[in-house]
């Protein structure tokens, strides 16, 4: 079996999916083999940059090999003025590169001038004309040699995200046209989406032999002709270049569980899909770790959770896994708890994203997110005073907020900024499945039959265009929230957050 993640997204870490694939078919005896063609894909294409005309376009090239490397240096993320020029300059030219083929290209996103990932006839439009993607001489380079060496039996794909559609397509449009009779399988996180979807028809049954929802290591085990074994495997990661990544030290990515273990709020695609939680014993967690830190002796570890359960970093802050980590979490009095949040950090917790989405208590009561306010504060101080910093999770435009609840959670951030180290702001999208979907006036909201949202009628009348302005003229030119924002590590976000925490410890103020 060949094991693909395709262009584009972020490289800043081996992907997790087909590591976990790898594990669960080579735990049982079959061969498998991995391609991080994110990687290998933006790797060649700036390989090659075109010779800018303006100023600061030749700069970027220039600069190109140095400030690559300097995303591997540790030392780059002790100066975030520095860091922020070193990402900018590789989008610069990754933006050239995109611009001479009508896209949109960045280190983490991909879009077409001409075709939509929303639009199945796009996607298939994109398998007909291979041979005009921007990563068609990298396929067409690497592809061959690979799959006459290895011979699989199959290819899978994993499709997470909107940016990785297009490219994915004409991937399948080349393996489709040079190896007929080999099965494509696609999977991942998007493709779950697809399926989760009452309405969705599959328009791609003619190109693509399986479409598989969820975890996929029972499909895949299945369509190699292994049946009823379920035995828990941890990922692989050994044919990845795991020194490549633009980070400075391995990110090791692990998922402890699948789905939310709460799973009831309103907004969250997680409930609109109907993803039952599913979560590996923490025992077992701390065994796959151990194994892994002393493979590989990443430099931090990422969990891919929704949210990190409450069993889990007890066993975390019993067992530490001998290296930084960060990953999401639900605030629960656990987290209030001084003694246990200083723990936690003894045990390489350097970060936690909280999902707050609203600073006032009647939206969070509307949401069914299940916290009040009361409790989130005191476990923000308990973090920040641990040396725990956080990254906060806004969300703003749900169906039970207005502006004057959107104010309320300017003055909680307001209230808590020395204990708020990063921010992360969205505008609500309704998953077109949600609960909500059914007692709103619904309107288009992005064309296209593979959308996963829908535009509604707001009920208090607070739009989109009126959020927006909220947050670009009042939201973020607040002093305190402005300090907050300046940290914010563009375009890697979460992903570098915590290296900026490695590099200010001791006391964590960024």
């Amino acid at each position: 079996m060949l094991l693909i993640f395709p262009p584009v997204a972020k490289i800043c870490e081996p992907p997790a999916g087909i590591a976990h694939l790898a594990g669960v078919v080579r735990g049982h005896g079959l061969p498998c083999t991995l391609l991080d063609a994110n990687l290998e894909g933006l790797s060649y294409l700036l390989a090659s940059p075109p010779e800018p005309s303006d100023t600061w376009g030749r700069r970027a090239c220039r600069g190109l090999k140095d400030n690559l490397a300097a995303l591997k240096d540790p030392q780059l993320y002790t100066n975030p003025d520095r860091y922020q020029r070193a990402v900018a300059d590789v989008g610069r030219v990754l933006d050239l590169i995109g611009r001479s083929h009508g896209l949109g290209l960045t280190l983490a996103n991909y879009q077409d001038q001409a075709l939509s990932p929303l639009k199945s006839p796009d996607l298939l439009r994109a398998a007909e004309t291979f041979k005009v993607s921007i990563f068609y001489p990298y396929f067409s380079q690497r592809l061959p040699g690979l799959i006459e060496a290895q011979q699989p039996d199959l290819v899978g794909i994993s499709l997470n995200y909107l940016s990785q559609a297009l490219s994915t397509f004409a991937l399948i449009g080349f393996l489709k046209e040079k190896y007929p009779h080999l099965p494509v399988v696609l999977g991942g996180g998007l493709v779950t989406s697809w399926l989760s979807n009452p309405a969705f028809d599959n328009p791609f049954a003619a190109l693509v032999d399986h479409l598989v929802a969820g975890p996929g290591g029972e499909a895949l085990l299945s369509l190699l002709g292994v049946t009823g074994n379920h035995e828990h495997h941890a990922p692989r990661y050994d044919d990845l270049p795991l020194s490549d990544y633009l980070s400075p030290g391995l990110i090791l990515p692990y998922a402890a569980s699948a789905g939310c273990y709460w799973n009831k709020c309103s907004f969250c695609p997680e409930t609109a899909e109907g993803n039952l939680y599913e979560q590996v014993a923490p025992p077992v967690v701390l065994a796959d770790l151990d194994v892994l830190v002393k493979r590989h002796q990443p430099r931090l570890i990422h969990f891919l959770d929704n949210a990190v359960s409450p069993a889990l970093m007890g066993h975390l802050a019993e067992q530490p896994p001998g290296v930084d980590w960060y990953g999401f979490a639900r605030v629960s009095p656990l987290l209030a708890d001084r003694d246990f949040c200083k723990r936690l950090r003894e045990s390489g917790c350097l970060m936690l994203k909280l999902g707050l989405e609203s600073g006032d208590q009647g939206v969070l009561d509307n949401m069914d997110k299940g916290i009040d306010l009361d409790l989130v504060s005191r476990a923000l101080a308990a973090l920040r005073d641990a040396g725990i910093a956080t990254c906060v999770y806004l969300l703003f435009g749900t169906p039970s907020e207005s502006s004057e609840e959107a104010r309320k959670t300017l003055e909680f951030v307001r209230r808590h900024h020395d204990e708020i180290t990063f921010l992360n702001l969205a505008v609500f999208n309704m998953p077109v499945c949600g609960p909500d979907a059914t007692t709103m006036a619904l309107r288009d909201f992005y064309s296209g039959d593979l959308t996963l949202y829908t535009d509604f009628t707001h009920p208090r009348a607070w739009n989109r265009r009126e959020i927006r302005r909220f947050l670009d003229q009042e939201f973020k030119r607040d002093p305190a929230v402005a300090t907050i924002l300046r940290r914010d590590p563009p375009i890697f976000t979460s992903n570098h957050a915590s290296f900026f925490c490695q590099a200010a410890q001791p006391s964590l103020k960024l």
